[in-house]
């Protein structure tokens, strides 16, 4: 848990470097000044409307407490055991088995479960799950991450501008003295290795959520069962990895969404579930021994 902590940090560290190199490489102190203003309004936008804007995207309504007092009941034990405020739950209509979180901190927190989720799993395993996302309220993870895209939007948009900029010569004097060739490349990696840095968090975050989750329901086995009936239910219900705005929130998710993953471990936006499972299993075996 602490080691993922040091990751984190360390990972949010390389992303804000990033940033702040490209600004430099654009318009020198003045270039490292605006990327460092625009990393703080785009965060500053995602801060306050991020649960708002993920909410709209998959048309998320609130949960009927009526028809769902037993979910309510869950999420009141598991909010209780870790000492957060209940937070807002949501239902989105889709044969997609899943679930996420989303807010800026625990007081302004939501949680989204699928109809098809809740046609999968079992009443214990829902509690898994559910106390897997509470952990990302609990870790803060949905504010993490949250930066940690924004960083990366900012940096692709200003390896746009760099690439531009180079192209067409637009430098001040001390730029110009500069290879475009060489700029032109570091604008095409910056952004690939700021994607792989925001991949690593979430992966990292995963990880924290599935411990915390797992102490706190005292059922890691049930949490690592929905895993896997979540995991092959991707095979046969999953979302459309054409639309853009899906795909940018894969991570979201407590898995990945869409059929198959990306081309490689790089691209991942979770662990490979087996390892989860593995260590969920582990877990079971040091609590219960």
């Amino acid at each position: 848990m602490f080691f993922n902590i040091i990751k984190t940090a360390i990972l949010l560290t390389i992303l804000s470097g990033l940033l702040l190199l490209i600004g430099g490489l654009i318009g020198g102190a003045a270039g490292i000044q605006i990327a460092f203003f625009l990393s703080l309004i785009m965060n500053g936008i995602m801060f306050f409307f991020s649960d708002k804007i993920v909410l709209s995207l998959y048309k998320a309504q609130p949960l009927d407490r009526k028809h769902y007092e037993w979910i309510y009941e869950i999420m009141e034990e598991l909010t209780h055991k870790m000492r957060l405020p209940m937070p807002k739950l949501w239902l989105v209509e889709t044969p997609v088995a899943n679930a996420f979180a989303t807010g800026r901190n625990p007081s302004h927190a939501s949680i989204a479960v699928t109809t098809g989720i809740l046609k999968l799993l079992d009443a214990e395993e829902l509690r898994g799950v559910l106390a897997h996302e509470l952990a990302h309220v609990k870790n803060r993870d949905t504010l993490i991450t949250t930066i940690a895209a924004t960083l990366a939007s900012t940096i692709g948009y200003m390896a746009s501008m760099l690439r531009h900029a180079a192209f067409w010569g637009s430098f001040n004097n001390d730029r110009r003295k500069q290879n475009p060739f060489v700029l032109i490349i570091v604008s095409i990696l910056m952004p690939f290795a700021a994607t792989l840095v925001q991949l690593a968090i979430s992966r990292s975050r995963e990880y924290a959520a599935d411990d915390t989750g797992a102490h706190c329901s005292r059922s890691p086995l049930a949490l690592a069962s929905a895993l896997q009936k979540l995991e092959n239910n991707v095979k046969y219900a999953h979302m459309n990895e054409e639309n853009m705005q899906q795909t940018s929130t894969a991570s979201l998710f407590i898995v990945h969404p869409f059929a198959g993953h990306s081309l490689s471990s790089l691209f991942a936006t979770h662990p490979p579930t087996r390892k989860r499972v593995e260590r969920l299993q582990q877990l079971s075996k040091k609590m219960f021994s």
